[in-house]
């Protein structure tokens, strides 16, 4: 039994997704191009026709999801006053792990003049699912930011709830070479019992987060002016040069109206897919 035990295992893990990405946009005569690209594994980026001076970049995991072991790798750099915004052509789906949780690994560069808009589509969690993410981001003084993230435990729209499971997102922001801001979030065990509980979630099943930098109180007081169209909780603060939004919905659907209204707020334009 034992040494069928080690051949399932084995078979297991090398059936396992890997992924990367890795590539660096620069702005020549205003108009932002790609550089070198490397891909690897079922992890791809495409570039639709480009939309005014910026670039766009849509991720596509040929895996169809992430499971258990699976590892996925993204390194981004955008030279001096480049423009890129990307997103996912669907949302992501983080299935059961049986074993080791997943992996997801993003580092982000941004110099002096560029911008980068990061805005995936929603992360879903399903039942027992096991992942831990990183973003390590290091912007420069002049550079600009704008990251949002939606995760989403189970499809409540399917009658689907995650129970157990884990989750760890840590995030790391250098801003002109010093750290702005660091934190990690980490939820496991008994997750639903836990996002029952009122000074989490209160029952929500979907969280998100809008960094935007640079940002102030004037961007603060702006988006708290739109408090009335909210369906879901929303709260957002501005420290060290930047703003963020905290999302808690009881869906997603009510989760992605409320970020997008933020989004509207602070001029962002957001990709086509999201409005499909």
């Amino acid at each position: 039994m034992r040494s069928e035990l080690s051949v399932t295992s084995g078979v297991f893990e090398a059936n396992r997704a890997r992924g990367a990405v890795r590539f660096d946009v620069h702005a020549r005569d205003g108009v932002t191009r790609r550089g070198a690209l490397h891909e690897s594994g079922s992890l791809r980026v495409r570039f639709p026709s480009p939309e005014g001076e910026g670039l766009s970049g849509v991720f596509v995991n040929t895996a169809g999801g992430v499971a258990g072991g699976d590892r996925f790798d993204i390194e981004i750099s955008a030279a001096d006053a480049a423009r890129l915004t990307l997103t996912t052509a669907a949302a992501e789906k983080v299935y059961r792990a049986p074993g080791a949780a997943a992996q997801l690994n993003i580092g982000l560069k941004v110099a002096a003049g560029a911008h980068l808009a990061w805005l995936p589509q929603e992360t879903i969690l399903f039942d027992r699912a096991r992942v831990h993410r990183r973003f390590d981001i290091e912007l420069d003084e002049a550079a600009s930011l704008l990251l949002c993230e939606i995760v989403v435990f189970g499809r409540t729209a399917m009658g689907e709830r995650m129970e157990q499971g884990e989750f760890v997102d840590r995030w790391r922001l250098r801003r002109g070479g010093r750290l702005v801001f660091a934190e990690t979030v980490r939820l496991d065990g008994d997750i639903g019992a836990k996002l029952g509980r009122s000074a989490i979630a209160k029952g929500g099943a979907a969280i998100g987060t809008a960094l935007i930098v640079p940002g102030d109180e004037a961007l603060v007081e702006k988006i708290r002016a739109a408090s009335d169209s909210f369906s879901g909780e929303v709260g957002i603060s501005a420290w060290n040069g930047f703003a963020m939004a905290r999302f808690c919905a009881q869906d997603a659907a009510r989760l992605r109206d409320d970020m997008m209204a933020v989004l509207a707020r602070t001029g962002a334009a957001l990709p086509r897919l999201w409005l499909n």
